[in-house]
């Protein structure tokens, strides 16, 4: 992750910083097969999550998404979220030392966010009073698409094989398993995209996960908690997902062009990176 803002690249800062078991005779779905044969232009899937990222036991910050995942044969391609973010009162009053105009305008939630690649158009209050007549949205580059969990993005094939391959147990539909971060980093390009190369290497820390998966085999829940070395200490990341409808038919539209005012434009108005969590 590359970004820079208090509150929300605070995670960034921090993070840039089991054998599997073998599946059960009657385990005959292919998880990862199944998630392949979603992965095309028009389809998507719904997405609601909950994540909290802890600091020390009174500085965290926590997050909602909601919203529609548009894939291609790659993985996530687009989004159109929903997202509200929120501090304790004891991170809040260190990240206003720090910057106060920013701060402030960064507990305006909800926001509304259309990501394509690697820019996201935001709306909402938090960008509201920069905006000149007949725009409604401010256009960030350098941002990612949500694929709604924080740490584990399932629509990334070899990141699901991974799993997969790093569970202990696979009971009643639910897939329990340890990854440590060098080994998910080796699978997942979001994940090095979102938290830097340096996970490529063997470092101290922790991902456990539970993956909920259909009858017919496709992810409709992750849950997972990530321990994650952090100045003396470490940092727990918390997120929650749910997923439904999948196989919906997806097309996110992105604003007009003269919809749209471009960071640059208003940098001194709104905050310096997306105002979000998970973009």
């Amino acid at each position: 992750m590359k970004r820079t803002i208090v509150g929300v690249a605070v995670v960034a800062g921090a993070l840039q910083l089991a054998v599997a078991a073998p599946a059960q005779a009657a385990q005959k779905i292919d998880p990862v097969k199944v998630l392949k044969s979603e992965l095309a232009r028009g389809k998507g899937v719904n997405v609601r999550a909950m994540a909290r990222v802890t600091y020390s036991a009174g500085e965290y910050i926590s997050s909602t998404l909601d919203g529609t995942v548009e894939f291609d044969a790659r993985g996530a391609r687009a989004a159109d979220t929903s997202q509200n973010l929120s501090y304790s009162k004891s991170l809040l009053a260190k990240m206003t030392k720090v910057s106060p105009r920013e701060t402030e305008a960064l507990q305006h939630s909800p926001v509304r966010v259309l990501s394509s690649g690697r820019v996201s158009y935001v709306s909402g209050a938090v960008v509201q009073d920069a905006l000149p007549e007949g725009t409604s949205w401010v256009r960030y580059g350098g941002t990612d698409v949500p694929s709604g969990n924080l740490l584990l993005d399932v629509f990334e094939p070899a990141t699901l094989k991974a799993l997969m391959d790093h569970r202990a147990s696979w009971s009643g539909g639910v897939v329990k398993g340890t990854i440590k971060p060098h080994e998910l980093a080796k699978a997942s390009a979001s994940f090095v995209a979102r938290y830097g190369e340096q996970w490529m290497k063997s470092r101290p820390g922790k991902i456990s996960y539970a993956l909920s998966l259909s009858a017919g085999g496709r992810v409709e829940r992750v849950s997972v908690t990530g321990e994650l070395p952090y100045d003396k200490g470490s940092v727990r990341v918390q997120s929650d997902t749910t997923y439904t409808e999948w196989g919906r038919q997806v097309t996110v539209l992105l604003p007009l062009r003269g919809e749209v005012i471009d960071h640059p434009e208003v940098k001194d108005e709104v905050p310096a990176q997306a105002p979000a969590l998970w973009s």
